[in-house]
């Protein structure tokens, strides 16, 4: 086990995984982080300053819940994204759905997958496939 100081409050804390927080910080980010969701269901054409103001949560912070899809925008919000690759507007995620199908595609053609060889059955009868014995 490796031990690190708390990004959040600074305290020594025994680092497993993750981000390099201590676990009450972990615990006050996820309330954070569902305080910010009930706020934007309940205010859904809300601008982002004024949601991470409001809910004392950095801009960053919230646009790093949307691009790991824990939020999402709604179709009649302000607040839009931009896709990584080509720079469409998005509701929540990395990649436009354009861009995750052509991923996908690339993935897919860039792994081989195996043929079905063909088993050939020994022919009953067939003298190379029988046991020999040498005579003494």
């Amino acid at each position: 086990m490796e031990v690190r100081n708390c990004k959040g409050c600074g305290r020594l804390f025994n680092y497993m995984q993750g981000p390099p927080l201590c676990p009450a910080c972990i615990a006050d980010l996820e309330d954070k982080f569902h305080q910010v969701k009930e706020y934007l269901r309940d205010n859904p054409k809300a601008p982002i300053g004024v949601v991470a103001e409001e809910n004392e949560v950095s801009i960053k912070q919230i646009r790093q819940w949307v691009r790991e899809e824990r939020l999402s925008f709604t179709e009649e919000s302000q607040i839009t994204m931009e896709c990584e690759n080509c720079g469409a507007k998005i509701l929540t995620g990395r990649f436009c759905s354009k861009c995750k199908n052509g991923l996908i595609h690339d993935l897919n053609g860039a792994v081989k997958r195996p043929q079905a060889t063909l088993v050939q059955q020994p022919q009953k009868g067939s003298d190379k496939d029988r046991m020999r014995f040498l005579e003494k």
